[in-house]
């Protein structure tokens, strides 16, 4: 219930939006779902996103 109440988890766009061919946007890592659905996520689903987020940009990095 306090979740409601929190300031919102900022989404990591950043102005590059460009789904490739596996369905994962290259600027900001989410999958198109999960930028679709990011208003109507609640904060604890949003910090989910994220960590999968710094995951898939660590894959990128190397």
């Amino acid at each position: 219930m306090a979740d409601r109440h929190a300031a919102p988890v900022r989404s990591p766009c950043v102005g590059v939006c460009a789904l490739d061919a596996d369905d994962m946007c290259v600027g900001c890592q989410r999958t198109g779902d999960e930028i679709t659905r990011w208003f109507d996520m609640t904060n604890d689903e949003r910090r989910e996103v994220m960590k999968k987020v710094v995951v898939r940009e660590e894959r990128v990095a190397l």
